[in-house]
């Protein structure tokens, strides 16, 4: 039964009106499940924002060619180091051959042995070559000579004085300077002797060639005059004093080895060539004198030493 001032519908049942609706959601006041606060904590990620993906476990078939590629790396490795090894060997083996050929090499040329005839040819002729240098000066003009005079008497010369050693031009005539100098002679020592009456006066003068090669062409060019060759030398105060070039009465050289030894002899007493008749010049003891003297000092210097080594190290073969 109805109750009036109200209508009614039948069969349908009152609703309880909807509440206001307010902005978000859940409402105020409600209690929202912890799993759908959960939910709705995690936003949605921004566009165009990076996603991060997931790292999955390689599969099996990525796993065997990973195995692959790291084996062909180990071999290639093991191939490299072979080839390196052998390469290395072999340089070593060519070093440590070169080292016992070059040892091999020097005990051979260290070793005692026989010279053979041409190497003592050669230690004579060097021995020859170098005395002029080696040697003292009394040994290459000694202080006073023996020599066989006229009648095969015993006489001596003296020395009485010894020249600065000088280029070989400025010690001879133009004409003889000219071939020295042509063949390369390399000095030219001079000294002065008188014989033992000093009435004789003598310059010796020694020119130093290169080598007996070059000698042997000098001399076959020198002018063949008895008027030039060596200047005489004189020292004031001595026999010599008086002695020039206008004094010189000859002239002459001898051949030995790398040298020439040329000399010029004139009177003490200062007369000049052209003062000396030519027959008298012939006859006088004046030049074998000074042939004598000079031909001692040229056999000294060109004599082989009295000791020839027979071995390369001494006399021990």
């Amino acid at each position: 039964m109805s109750k009036p001032g109200r209508p009614q519908e039948p069969g349908r049942r009152p609703q309880a009106s909807a509440p206001p609706a307010r902005e978000g959601w859940p409402p105020r006041g409600s209690r929202t499940p912890p799993r759908l606060r959960s939910a709705q904590g995690r936003r949605a990620p921004a566009p165009g924002g990076t996603r991060r993906v997931r790292a999955w476990p390689a599969t099996g078939h990525d796993r065997l060619a990973a195995e692959r590629v790291e084996l062909a790396t180990l071999e290639q490795g093991i191939r490299f180091r072979a080839i390196f090894l052998i390469l290395m060997g072999v340089i070593l083996a060519i070093g440590a051959s070169d080292v016992l050929a070059g040892a091999a090499g020097l005990f051979r040329e260290t070793a005692t042995r026989p010279l053979t005839s041409a190497e003592q040819a050669r230690y004579i002729k060097d021995d020859i070559a170098g005395r002029w240098h080696n040697w003292t000066t009394d040994m290459v003009f000694p202080t006073e000579l023996q020599y066989i005079g006229l009648g095969r008497t015993q006489q001596y010369a003296r020395r009485i004085g010894l020249a600065p050693e000088v280029p070989c031009r400025a010690g001879v005539d133009a004409s003889t300077g000219s071939v020295l100098a042509q063949y390369g002679c390399r000095t030219l020592l001079r000294a002065t002797y008188v014989d033992q009456s000093s009435s004789f006066v003598i310059t010796v003068g020694i020119a130093v060639l290169r080598d007996e090669e070059a000698r042997i062409a000098a001399t076959a060019q020198l002018p063949v005059d008895n008027r030039v060759g060596v200047r005489p030398v004189a020292f004031p105060g001595t026999a010599s004093g008086l002695f020039g070039a206008a004094q010189r009465q000859r002239n002459g050289w001898i051949p030995i080895g790398p040298y020439i030894v040329f000399s010029t002899a004139g009177y003490s007493d200062g007369r000049t060539r052209e003062s000396i008749p030519h027959e008298e010049i012939l006859h006088s003891e004046l030049w074998p004198a000074a042939q004598a003297v000079a031909g001692r000092i040229a056999r000294a210097l060109g004599d082989e030493p009295s000791a020839v080594p027979q071995c390369t190290q001494g006399n021990v073969c």
